[in-house]
């Protein structure tokens, strides 16, 4: 059993991916913000296409599926079980939670919009959790320790939750 990152394994392992060109977080999250864009354009050519009867719609969201397909493969081995379609859904489900988020503070339920924002959060940081195999799957599960405090500014050899992670990144790889 692979024991949780503390706060400075995961410093070391984000510096050797940095050092050896291999990650550049703010392309990364753009990209994978165009990715949560095309999930939901291929989701609105389905629901246009059923709700109009017009096959084109189908043409549509099969060219922007490949589309999307292509962007995903820079990001996520097609490979590991299951974790294409893992990155797939939690990318998706990030932006429809941002969206009802959104929707909910323009009719003025701020606190209903925080608390989707904040899982939104925490479902996009399972996904980074995911592409950077910084943790493994199993670690990825919510931290039980009961105390619900965030590690982020606590001793660096505290194990990180999944809440810490995306945070400690954005952090440390500062343009």
């Amino acid at each position: 059993m692979q024991t949780k990152l503390t706060m400075e394994e995961l410093i070391n392992k984000v510096e050797v991916l940095k050092s050896s060109g291999e990650l550049d977080l703010s392309m990364e999250e753009d990209l994978s913000i165009a990715i949560m864009n095309l999930i939901s354009i291929e989701e609105h050519f389905y629901f246009t296409a059923q709700k109009t009867g017009k096959d084109e719609y189908f043409d549509l969201l099969g060219q922007t599926r490949e589309i999307r397909k292509s962007l995903l493969a820079k990001m996520i081995d097609t490979r590991e079980g299951e974790s294409w379609c893992i990155a797939k859904h939690l990318l998706a489900s990030t932006m429809r939670m941002m969206e009802v988020g959104t929707k909910l503070q323009s009719s003025g339920k701020k606190e209903e919009a925080k608390q989707l924002f904040k899982s939104a959060y925490e479902v996009y940081t399972l996904f980074w959790a995911l592409r950077l195999k910084l943790i493994s799957v199993k670690e990825m599960r919510k931290q039980e320790d009961g105390s619900g405090e965030d590690t982020a500014n606590s001793d660096k050899n505290v194990p990180m939750t999944t809440k810490d992670l995306l945070a400690k990144l954005v952090d440390c790889c500062k343009e």
